[in-house]
């Protein structure tokens, strides 16, 4: 993956922190079935970390298009309340695709 990829650092990330479950999971005695799910839980874990801001995001930006979609606001108003969303933006989810 390009270096120049917004998400690249997401990727090292959650690389990461699959191989270090797995070599966690390979340095212990135990049931097969629990390494496997610990490598899983791992692999979510960090996955979940990485999408926070997203998710946290996009449902500001929902709340938002539902009070625009309601009609109770003019146009002006629309339009600010968007553009007050749109700043409040985290930075990390500004002008980045998600894959």
């Amino acid at each position: 993956m390009p270096n120049d990829n917004p998400n690249t650092e997401r990727y090292i990330t959650i690389a990461r922190a699959c191989l270090k479950a797995i070599n966690d999971t390979a340095k212990n005695s135990g049931d097969r079935e629990q390494k496997i799910q610990a490598v899983y839980q791992a692999i979510d874990s960090a996955f979940q970390e990485e999408f926070a801001d997203y998710r946290q995001s996009v449902a500001i930006m929902a709340t938002v298009l539902e009070r625009i979609a309601s009609g109770q606001l003019d146009g002006e108003k629309a339009a600010d309340l968007a553009r007050k969303t749109l700043d409040q933006q985290p930075e990390n989810t500004r002008k980045t695709m998600m894959h």
